[in-house]
């Protein structure tokens, strides 16, 4: 099989014209050389130029791969430079999945700290993969998972970067209001105001109402923060959410409860790819979020 590298050396024949300078250019000695000369000729079963011609003469068969030399390596090193060039933008470019409706309010500061220390780098936060985004993060199509459920797996990593609080919310004049907890059973069939997610995604269904083998009552579905916390208010249902969707309710007639008499805690992760190009724009963008996270919590109200 005819290689790059006997190509590369019959244009260093052209171009310099006697073996001595070729091997020079080639930065191997001549004997080396003359050797990968010797192979190629006998894979071709040709003579590739004229002995001791000057100048060195090519015979038909050399001047057809010089042909085809001429014709493939501007090829290789464009693809070459166009890869190098795809790679670069791969490590600036951020792509971050987060399976949280209510966590781009304060991401945002996130977002304009990462800008400011990488403004060259273009960053895309999405939840376009909300239902599956592990699998769009495995398959290269997100750099970043924000995920409170990781799953085992050797391709991904998992950086735990803060535990939060889902806390139950119900109007100020909801029998439930008063409690300073309430326990499974007290939410048995109660209507559930909840993000477009599946029942069984659900924090209060997977981690509170099903352990204790209480039914779920009716799940209704809402976009926006701002328009759930209006429905709850007017006691069209209840809802669990994180507590830093709390300072969202200033101005409604909303309290919240603790799920459980510990509460009810999930952690917070940023998944991303072991062998990830952009691990240098992933671990700031992770510190970033850690920090803002710690932030957030230390606000709220206990």
């Amino acid at each position: 099989m005819i290689e790059l590298r006997h190509l590369r050396t019959l244009m260093a024949l052209k171009e310099s014209g006697s073996l001595a300078a070729a091997a020079k250019k080639r930065f191997v000695t001549q004997s080396a050389l003359s050797h990968q000369i010797k192979e190629l000729e006998t894979r071709i079963n040709s003579p590739i130029f004229v002995r001791k011609s000057k100048p060195l003469s090519f015979t038909l068969e050399g001047s057809r791969l010089l042909h085809l030399a001429e014709e493939i390596l501007p090829l290789v090193l464009e693809t070459e430079t166009d890869l190098k060039k795809g790679l670069d933008a791969d490590a600036n470019r951020l792509r971050v999945g987060i399976e949280c409706h209510s966590c781009f309010r304060w991401l945002m500061p996130v977002m304009e700290q990462f800008r400011e220390a990488y403004p060259q780098a273009e960053l895309d936060l999405s939840s376009r993969h909300l239902f599956d985004s592990l699998n769009a993060l495995d398959m290269g199509e997100l750099d970043i998972v924000l995920t409170s459920d990781p799953v085992p797996g050797h391709a991904l990593a998992y950086q735990h970067l803060f535990d939060f609080e889902v806390k139950l919310l119900v109007a100020k004049d909801h029998p439930l209001a008063k409690e300073t907890h309430v326990v499974p059973q007290q939410l048995a069939r109660l209507p559930l105001i909840s993000y477009p997610v599946p029942l069984a995604r659900l924090d209060i269904y997977r981690h509170f109402l099903e352990p204790a083998g209480v039914e779920a009552g009716e799940q209704k579905s809402c976009d926006l923060t701002m328009m759930l916390l209006q429905r709850v208010a007017c006691k069209d249902g209840v809802a669990a959410l994180p507590n830093w969707s709390i300072n969202e309710a200033h101005g409604l007639s909303l309290t919240s409860v603790k799920l459980g008499q510990e509460g009810l805690k999930r952690p917070l992760f940023g998944a991303y790819r072991r062998n990830s190009s952009n691990a240098r724009l992933i671990q700031r963008w992770l510190e970033l979020v850690a920090g803002e996270g710690l932030q957030h919590q230390l606000k709220q109200p206990n």
